[in-house]
């Protein structure tokens, strides 16, 4: 693994910590709750926003390829159709 890989993916782990626990912070006050004039909504847009950064920057290194992404997605997708009350189901 180069050091600039390295770099992404310790970023990556951080940035996926922060989406948690902002989270967490939805859970515990609501998406509403304010902190410093900023909502938990808002710091989840921030943090999924930080994270997705991350997953570009893995692509544009060419450490993951985007399609391989966009196919896991709708892997999951079909999975959450199956198995949560997330979708209708048909």
């Amino acid at each position: 693994m180069t050091d600039k890989e390295q770099e992404i993916l310790i970023i990556l782990q951080e940035e996926c910590a922060e989406v948690i626990q902002a989270i967490s912070k939805i859970h515990r006050f609501g998406m509403d709750s304010e902190y410093d004039g900023v909502t938990n909504k808002e710091s989840l847009v921030q943090e999924i926003g930080d994270a997705l950064a991350l997953v570009y920057c893995l692509t544009e290194n060419n450490i993951i390829d985007i399609n391989d992404i966009q196919d896991a997605m709708a892997k999951k997708v079909e999975k959450l159709k199956e198995w949560s009350n997330i979708h209708e189901k048909v």
